[in-house]
């Protein structure tokens, strides 16, 4: 089956008082929903390699850019980018469609996305799919005063939250060069772990690894962030607190069926007590860094399939 998500023409949906740029494919499989949610700094395309064999697996596969990403839309005010507005975002593309619940996916920010969504609209989500990033639990301190004080405030998701704009000029001067050493195999993820590092990562000529994607590939990236900057996907980090405090009186555990997927060479952090929280977890590792459906693509495709088809 000839489909990829960069054959398909994307459509502008008004929802919850902004606008999202979706790709979907699979309408005439109606009533089977599947919606795929993008990381950082990345962009519905990540999912190009998936999209193909869910059509063909009977989902009618939604794609959104969600806010601040592609030619969606860009709310000046960083709260637009709290959790309540993220997962509505969600809920009101189920409406738009028309549907009750549908199966989500998600990589990296997505993936917190995902998990969220799940706990603040639990009837709307009929299971979910995770990629690299854990539940990521609620502990006693918000999440940015705690990674202040284990790590230090060079942590890069300190940094975004104390210096606004100061990385994300650095990324939009580099922008071509970023996301080319970014998007490679066997190299640490995205973001890697230090501030440093990071502006690094955006001003060097050349990173380790091999590139995991063509050039024609990476082109659909750098041209989506040469035009929108990087402010408004790092607004999702500087909600961390904010959604912190909102997420208080939420119920903790995930009763819908779960999917985790790990790449053993991620290092981004694993949650040991993810079965605790998420009783109907199912775990899956592959032999990959933080990419995991760019990375190794069919396999994660098959694992994917092969868990949604033991719900059904």
């Amino acid at each position: 089956m000839v489909l990829s998500i960069d054959f398909l023409q994307p459509t502008m949906i008004a929802v919850n008082g902004i606008e999202l740029e979706v790709f979907e494919a699979g309408r005439h499989n109606a009533g089977n929903p599947v919606v795929l949610c993008h990381g950082w700094p990345e962009h519905a395309f990540s999912w190009r390699h998936q999209v193909p064999a869910l059509v063909e697996a009977g989902y009618h596969v939604i794609v959104p850019n969600q806010r601040g990403y592609g030619n969606s839309s860009r709310p000046a005010d960083v709260t637009a980018y709290d959790i309540t507005h993220l997962a509505g975002d969600l809920v009101a593309l189920l409406d738009h469609f028309g549907y009750d619940n549908a199966v989500f996916i998600g990589h990296d920010w997505g993936a917190c996305v995902v998990w969220w969504l799940t706990l603040l609209h639990p009837k709307r989500v009929k299971s979910l799919v995770n990629l690299s990033m854990a539940y990521l639990e609620r502990g006693q301190k918000p999440w940015i005063a705690a990674i202040e004080e284990m790590v230090g405030s060079d942590h890069y998701f300190v940094h975004f939250n104390r210096y606004p704009g100061v990385i994300d000029a650095v990324l939009e001067a580099n922008t071509q060069q970023f996301l080319g050493n970014m998007f490679r195999q066997n190299v640490p993820p995205s973001p890697v772990p230090q501030n440093l590092d990071l502006i690094q990562l955006a001003q060097a000529e050349n990173a380790a690894g091999e590139p995991l994607m063509s050039d024609a590939e990476l082109a659909v990236f750098v041209a989506a962030f040469e035009k929108t900057g990087f402010a408004a996907s790092i607004h999702w980090y500087r909600n961390l607190d904010r959604n912190w405090y909102l997420l208080a009186d939420v119920d903790p555990i995930i009763e819908q069926p779960a999917l985790m997927i790990y790449g053993e060479r991620d290092s981004v952090a694993r949650n040991d007590n993810l079965a605790a929280l998420v009783p109907k977890l199912t775990v899956a590792h592959l032999d990959c860094g933080h990419w995991i459906q760019q990375e190794k693509p069919r396999e994660t495709t098959q694992i994917i399939l092969a868990w949604l088809a033991q719900q059904s």
